[in-house]
C-alpha cells in the first residue's frame, strides 16, 4: 500500500485516502456528545463553585460563622476533592466512567439546592455543621463527574485530547465569570434561596439529556498501580506544576479583591470587571495552546518551562514586589492579569497528555483504567494547590502585604519551572548519551539505507 502510493501507480487511491483523511478530521456522533456532555458539566460546575462568593460569607456571618470558619467552609471543597479524586480515580473502571460521571451531576445538582435551603437551619454550630456537610458532598460529587470526564475525553480523543481539554476550558472560564454576577443578581432581585435552586435545577435537568447522549466507554477492570505513576520522576515533577499553578490562583480568592478596593478606591461593583482580564485571556487562549500542545508535542516541554517561569515574574510584577520601587497602576495591574491567564494555559494544558506519554513509555496499558489514575491524580493535585494556596496567600497577605505575599507566592511556579527545565536537560543528555552508544554511525546509515529501500 505505501509502495503504491510512493509510485504512483495509482492515482484513484490518492483520492480515496484524502477523502477518508477529510472523514477522520470530522468529528463523530459519538465524539460531539462527549463534547456537549464535558461542556455541560465544565460550566455548571464551575458555576456551582463561583456562585457563593458574592454573597455567601456576609449570610454565613449573620448565621454566628466567623471570618476564619467561613474561610475552612471555602477550603474544606479542595481538601475533600482533592482525597476523594485520588480515590474514584482509582476505581474508575470498576464503578464505570459514564455513571460515574451522571451520578456525580445528579449528587451536585442535588446539594446545590440543598445549600439553598441552610438559610432555615437554626445559627451557630448546627448551621456551621451543615456548611460544612453540604459543602463536602459537592466536592465529593465535583470529584466524581470531573474525574470522569477527564477520562472520557482522553479515551475518546486520544490524539489530540489537549486540544478538546483546552477548548472546554472556554466554559470554565465562563462558568467562573458568570457565576459571581448571576448569584449576587438572583440574590438582590429574589434572596438567598432563589440563586441555589435556580442552579440546581438547570444541573439537574441536564441529567437525563447526558443519561441519553453520552456513550458508554465500557473497559475490563485493571489494576494498575497508582504508586508505580506517582513516583515515576517526570510525574512527580508534573504534579508540582500542577499544584503550583493551582495554588496561585487560589492565592487570588482571599487577597486580590481587597488590594483593588485598597490600593485604587474602584467600587466594589468593577472588581469582578478586574478579574476578567485573567479569566477571558486564560479561556480564550487555551484551545490555540492545546492545539499547538497536539500538533507538535515536542513543544509541550517548553510551553511548560515557559509557562511556569512566566507565572512567577508576572506575580513578582503584580504588587509590584516593593523591591522595585514601582509604583503599581491599574492598567499595569490588569495588563499583568492578562499575561498570568496566557501564562497559566501554556503550563496547565500540555499536563494531561504529558503525563499520559509517561506512563505509556514506563509500560502502563493504555485504557480507562489509566486514564481514571492520571485524571484522579491530575484533579487532586490541583485540588491540593487550591487548598493551601489561599491559606498561604491569606497569611503572607496578612503579615506582610499584598506586594510582598505575591511576589512570594511567585516561587511556586519558579520551583516548578525550573526543576522541569533540568529534568528535561538531563533527560535529553541522558537520552543522546544512550542512542550514541547503542547505535554507532555505521549502524545508523545502515538503517536509514533500508528504511528508504522498504518505503
Amino acid at each position: 500500500m505505501g509502495s503504491r502510493a510512493a509510485g504512483g501507480e495509482q492515482p484513484p487511491d490518492d483520492g480515496v485516502s484524502e477523502a477518508v483523511g477529510e472523514e477522520s478530521r470530522r468529528l463523530t456522533r459519538e465524539q460531539l456528545y462527549t463534547i456537549v456532555a464535558a461542556a455541560s458539566i465544565n460550566f455548571s460546575s464551575m458555576m456551582c463553585y463561583s456562585i457563593l462568593g458574592p454573597f455567601f460569607p456576609s449570610e454565613a456571618e449573620k448565621k454566628g460563622a466567623s471570618n476564619t470558619i467561613v474561610g475552612l467552609i471555602f477550603g474544606c471543597f479542595a481538601l475533600v476533592n482533592f482525597l476523594t479524586s485520588l480515590i474514584l480515580g482509582n476505581y474508575l473502571s470498576q464503578i464505570g466512567a459514564k455513571f460515574m460521571f451522571v451520578s456525580g451531576m445528579f449528587v451536585s445538582g442535588c446539594v446545590t439546592i440543598l445549600f439553598g435551603m441552610l438559610d432555615k437551619v437554626p445559627s451557630g454550630p448546627m448551621f456551621i455543621g451543615f456548611c460544612f456537610l453540604v459543602r463536602a458532598m459537592d466536592a465529593i460529587s465535583f470529584a466524581a463527574a470531573i474525574t470522569a470526564s477527564f477520562s472520557i475525553l482522553a479515551k475518546a480523543f486520544p490524539t489530540n485530547i489537549a486540544t478538546v481539554l483546552g477548548s472546554l476550558e472556554i466554559f470554565s472560564g465562563l462558568g467562573l465569570v458568570l457565576g459571581p454576577p448571576l448569584g449576587g443578581f438572583l440574590y438582590q432581585s429574589f434572596g438567598y434561596e432563589v440563586p441555589f435552586i435556580t442552579l440546581g435545577c438547570i444541573v439537574l435537568a441536564l441529567v437525563p439529556v447526558n443519561m441519553c447522549i453520552l456513550p458508554r466507554y465500557d473497559s475490563t477492570p485493571r489494576k494498575e498501580s497508582f504508586w508505580k505513576l506517582i513516583l515515576l520522576p517526570k510525574v512527580l515533577i508534573l504534579c508540582l506544576t500542577i499544584f503550583s499553578l493551582s495554588a496561585c490562583l487560589g492565592f487570588f480568592d482571599p487577597t486580590i479583591s481587597l488590594f483593588i478596593l485598597k490600593k485604587f478606591t474602584l467600587p466594589a461593583g468593577y472588581v469582578g470587571l478586574v478579574f476578567l482580564g485573567l479569566a477571558l485571556s486564560y479561556s480564550l487562549s487555551s484551545p490555540l495552546l492545546g492545539l499547538v500542545s497536539d500538533k507538535l508535542p515536542y513543544i509541550r516541554k517548553w510551553l511548560l518551562i515557559f509557562g511556569d517561569l512566566m507565572t512567577a515574574v508576572c506575580l513578582f510584577m503584580l504588587g509590584p514586589a516593593p523591591v522595585l520601587h514601582i509604583e503599581s497602576q491599574l492598567w499595569m495591574f490588569v495588563l499583568v492579569l492578562v499575561l498570568i491567564g496566557f501564562s497559566l494555559g501554556m503550563s496547565a494544558i500540555p499536563v494531561f497528555p504529558e503525563i499520559l506519554q509517561c506512563a505509556y513509555e514506563n509500560g502502563f496499558e493504555e485504557g480507562l483504567s489509566l486514564l481514571g489514575l492520571v485524571s484522579g491524580l491530575f484533579n487532586a493535585m490541583w485540588s491540593l494547590g487550591a487548598f493551601v494556596g489561599p491559606i498561604l496567600g491569606g497569611f503572607l497577605n496578612e503579615e506582610l502585604g499584598f506586594e510582598w505575599a505575591a511576589a512570594i507566592q511567585g516561587g511556586w511556579p519558579l520551583l516548578s519551572g525550573l526543576a522541569t527545565g533540568i529534568f528535561y536537560i538531563i533527560e535529553a543528555t541522558r537520552k543522546s548519551s544512550s542512542s550514541g552508544l547503542q547505535n554507532p554511525p555505521g549502524d545508523n546509515e545502515e538503517r536509514t539505507h533500508l528504511m528508504g529501500n522498504e518505503t
